[in-house]
């Protein structure tokens, strides 16, 4: 009985990851397309705020990687039910690519800052809402300098096609996943 308790326990890390990987892949599917740029609206920032926060560094990162790699053999993960390498090596594979990086970035200043001491509530909401703003950060200035070299587009048109009109949605993706990584950082 004991043996088996603690192989539940090293799996249940594993199950969390394939879970957010799966939540990624259904986040980015469903896309609503924008005129002006070649980025999709969708919630795959959510599960990548969520993964860093809730899974930390390790496992957040595994469950993005996951996720990378399953839509990089084919499957369709990415927005519109896409797939491929292609996309990755296109104009907005270094998004997709930054979702790793931005989990990682979370999950550290989470697991270092916010849940490894005894904070008070509202500096938790507050920490990770920092926490999620830097991975955030993160993901764009990788995914636009991407964007940039392979379009050949300069920087201020970059920011005004790939990021300005994508940080109130962002914005409110974080608050969302901040106080949901709160309520259930315990239940993990």
């Amino acid at each position: 009985m004991q043996t088996s308790t603690k192989s539940n326990i090293r799996t249940f890390p594993i199950i969390l990851c394939a879970l957010f990987a799966a939540l990624t892949a259904v986040c980015s599917a469903i896309s609503i397309p924008i005129p002006f740029t070649p980025i999709p609206i969708n919630l795959a920032t959510l599960s990548i705020f969520l993964a860093g926060g809730l899974l930390g560094a390790k496992w957040g990162t595994i469950s993005q990687v996951v996720y990378v790699l399953l839509g990089a053999i084919g499957l369709p993960v990415f927005h519109n039910f896409t797939g491929g390498f292609g996309i990755i090596a296109g104009p907005t594979g270094g998004y997709i690519v930054g979702y790793i990086a931005a989990a990682f970035l979370i999950g550290y200043l989470t697991d270092k800052f916010i849940f490894s001491k005894d904070n008070k509530t509202s500096a938790i909401y507050v920490k990770l809402i920092l926490s999620m703003v830097a991975g955030g950060i993160l993901c764009y200035t990788l995914g636009t300098i991407w964007f940039m070299k392979l379009t050949g587009t300069s920087l201020i048109p970059a920011l005004l096609s790939c990021v300005i009109p994508f940080l109130p949605g962002d914005l409110i993706k974080i608050l969302i996943a901040s106080f949901l990584t709160k309520r259930l950082k315990n239940f993990l």
